[in-house]
């Protein structure tokens, strides 16, 4: 596919979704919500944490969404701007967006293009830390050329031009609330990051973090008769399987998110008739995250910094062994069901980007796990069962959030490591704790105090150019960021970065899947990631529920705007 048919054809995809059965305006009284994995914070530029960024998501909005195909669907902005319309430069070194006319945030005051010339100052301020950077990578400025119209610049032609402020994970935030919030004061603007101003259709009333949201209908919503439902309760905490069953078995629940649990109990709780299970299946992938850091706390403030590397996991001997001793199909039988594939990829999907190259893992292979650590010199020097090499033992730390699923692969991974010589020790946190931005807490991954973690992740969208620049060098988290950034393995490679650069400015699908698929299997080889499952996203709605259009390419409840309730 030729750049410029890409780019035409981002004007034929935007069907917007369909039209639900309410009748006026909070009509249908409460939606209750429950993400077992509690939001810390309503400010997904502070978190990568998929529950701020999805909660955010009924309060914050793009210019653009992806529907549940992966289509763009203009949200804030009133088209999207294609080489046919204008909207994007002949030389690719410009977009123009212009934004809905009327639109006001729930405070009354109107959205203006001068917020979105905030919010990437906000996300690109040099004594910040923003964990949605990546999507500005190569803006060179973002100007307000009148109050409905905002042009961004890049500083190399830029052959797909739909990143900052696409997708749920690139929202737009009010200027006048987050004016005093820039760079090293973003973290402390409590107010702001716990109940920011939005111009989606709910508001919040009250934030008590990792534990409730309460939230009403924003009167100055933009479509007169959503949403449907006057107040939502976002409950977070608890597990997958308590939410599932508030869904499917007590009625407690309307919605419940990322139900990770053994898909014969989903088989028998959606048998009870007050709900369904639905899923869809993107970029998400159960990974573990080999760290490229000294975690050690005698390290003090350069602990699981760059400064100090890991004393033996910048070895891809270890990692490679580490990945062979694993069986993803067990793992898939035991946790997922149709709900996992096994992969050997950090980025699964779309098809055209997904590499062959690294298949190999498909197979467990405990025997060879075992010579790759031999060639390398890691031996069992003293006869206690852990490999070790110039004093240095194989013993590492293995961390991940609190879920049976998760556990249950953990148990199994230790086994398999121990089986070859590495001594595991499982740790498992609260998810609200674990996926918090908390820069205090010891305990969220971005910190990753620990030698390995293991969780999902996944992008908004279908071009996978931020995702993929997840993975500079720069987007390594640390204190001068606040602990805010994408590499969370702390993996660099000045090769990598080229490669990033590269994409930005490369044309036409079958080049730029080449250049993916070159960075994916760079990533891969040097064991820094061992990708486990390709996972759908699975969750659960009460069967009174409507409107419900399940979307693994945007934040799951994209289109709540247009839930109601069913009569009957």
């Amino acid at each position: 596919m030729k750049l410029r048919t890409l780019l035409l054809g981002a004007a034929a995809a935007t069907a917007l979704a369909p039209v639900s059965a309410m009748a006026e305006r909070g009509s249908d009284g409460q939606l209750n919500i429950i993400y077992w994995q509690a939001p810390s914070t309503l400010n997904p530029f502070l978190s990568g944490g998929t529950k701020e960024v999805e909660s955010a998501s009924m309060i914050i909005e793009p210019l653009v969404r992806f529907d549940q195909d992966g289509n763009m669907v203009p949200w804030l902005a009133a088209d999207i701007p294609t080489l046919e319309n204008g909207g994007v430069a002949e030389d690719l070194k410009s977009i123009t967006w212009t934004l809905k006319e009327g639109i006001v945030w729930s405070d009354g005051t109107p959205l203006t293009a001068a917020d979105a010339v905030f919010t990437w100052e906000y996300c690109t301020h040099p004594e910040g830390g923003c964990a949605q950077s990546s999507y500005f990578d190569g803006v060179s400025s973002v100007e307000a050329v009148d109050d409905l119209t905002i042009k961004v610049s890049f500083t190399e032609a830029k052959p797909f031009p739909y990143t900052a402020f696409v997708g749920s994970e690139s929202p737009i935030i009010q200027a006048a609330q987050f004016a005093d919030c820039l760079g090293a004061k973003a973290p402390e603007c409590t107010e702001a990051n716990f109940n920011p101003i939005g111009t989606g259709p709910f508001m919040v009333t009250e934030f008590k973090p990792n534990d409730v949201i309460t939230l009403e209908m924003n009167p100055n919503f933009r479509e007169a008769d959503k949403p449907a439902f006057a107040t939502v309760v976002f409950k977070g905490g608890g597990d997958a399987a308590a939410a599932a069953r508030s869904v499917m078995e007590t009625g407690e629940f309307d919605y419940a998110w990322n139900l990770q649990l053994d898909p014969m109990l989903l088989d028998e709780m959606q048998a009870k008739g007050l709900g369904t299970v639905v899923s869809a299946f993107a970029t998400s992938v159960e990974r573990i995250h080999v760290n490229q850091t000294n975690p050690d706390p005698s390290l003090g403030e350069g602990r699981a910094t760059v400064d100090n590397p890991h004393p033996f996991l910048t070895d891809p001997a270890i990692g490679k062994a580490m990945s062979m001793a694993i069986d993803r199909e067990l793992l898939v039988e035991i946790g997922y069901g149709a709900g996992g594939q096994p992969t050997c990829n950090v980025l699964p999907a779309p098809a055209v980007y997904a590499s062959t190259a690294n298949d190999g893992c498909l197979v467990q292979d405990i025997e060879g796990a075992k010579a790759v650590l031999e060639e390398a010199g890691w031996t069992d020097t003293d006869g206690d069962g852990i490999r070790d090499k110039d004093g240095v033992k194989l013993s590492v730390l293995y961390q991940t959030s609190t879920n049976a699923v998760r556990q249950d692969t953990q148990a199994l991974v230790k086994q398999w490591w121990e089986e070859i010589g590495i001594e595991t020790e499982l740790r498992n946190i609260d998810a609200s704790v674990f996926f918090g931005g908390d820069p205090g807490s010891p305990d969220t991954f971005q910190k990753f105090f620990a030698d390995v973690e293991m969780y999902t992740n996944n992008f908004a969208g279908v071009d996978p150019e931020a995702y993929m620049a997840n993975w500079r060098c720069s987007e390594i988290p640390g204190p001068d960021s606040q602990w805010q950034g994408s590499n969370i393995q702390r993996f660099c490679s000045e090769e990598y970065d080229a490669l990033v650069d590269e994409l930005s400015k490369t044309a036409g699908i079958d080049a730029r899947a080449a250049i993916v698929k070159q960075m994916n299997d760079m990533l891969m080889e040097s064991y820094s990631i061992i990708p486990l499952i390709w996972r759908g996203n699975p969750s659960a709605h009460a069967n009174s529920l409507g409107g419900v259009m399940m979307n693994d390419w945007d934040s799951e409840i994209w289109n709540i705007k247009d839930w109601y309730r069913i009569d009957g």
